[in-house]
């Protein structure tokens, strides 16, 4: 099952334009300097029920300001058996835009057979852990320089 820490409805923080951001629990990357070291228990926040998925894409849907949705953390691949499911229903029942945040590198999941078939349904992924000594807040949606942006499919209208 899915910990949710939290969404945020409207935000220009977590990727570009108005976003709806999620942040669900579980990290297992640890890495020092973490802004929210509270996000790697996997059983942080509150359990992701049907009932707050069935809300958080009707708020989704209901706001046609939002250029997208956003997957943070934690990290979301931590648990890819129960994220995959979530992750492609947002992108159906909502037809938005996908960024997602995780401390994997885009290389590694391409091998990993759990994680891999999730990129489907990601637009754009900011990868790589936190590196403290990297960190520069100058760089847009990233916390330190060694992370990237990467452009997995090509912007589509929604």
């Amino acid at each position: 099952m899915l910990y949710l820490l939290t969404v945020i409805p409207e935000t220009i923080l977590d990727g570009d334009g108005i976003r709806y951001s999620i942040y669900l629990a579980g990290c297992g990357h640890a890495c020092p300097g973490c802004h929210n070291p509270l996000s790697w228990s996997p059983r942080a926040g509150e359990p992701l029920t049907e009932e707050k998925i069935t809300t958080i894409i009707g708020e989704i849907k209901g706001n046609s300001l939002l250029d997208g949705v956003t997957f943070s953390g934690g990290d979301p691949f931590y648990n890819p058996t129960d994220f995959g499911p979530f992750l492609k229903r947002v992108r159906e029942e909502t037809g938005q835009n996908i960024w997602c945040y995780t401390g994997y590198l885009y290389e590694k999941l391409l091998e990993d057979s759990e994680r891999a078939p999730l990129l489907e349904w990601i637009d754009v992924l900011v990868d790589g852990p936190f590196v403290k000594q990297s960190y520069d807040p100058t760089l847009s949606f990233r916390g330190s320089s060694n992370q990237r942006i990467l452009y997995l499919k090509a912007e589509r209208e929604v």
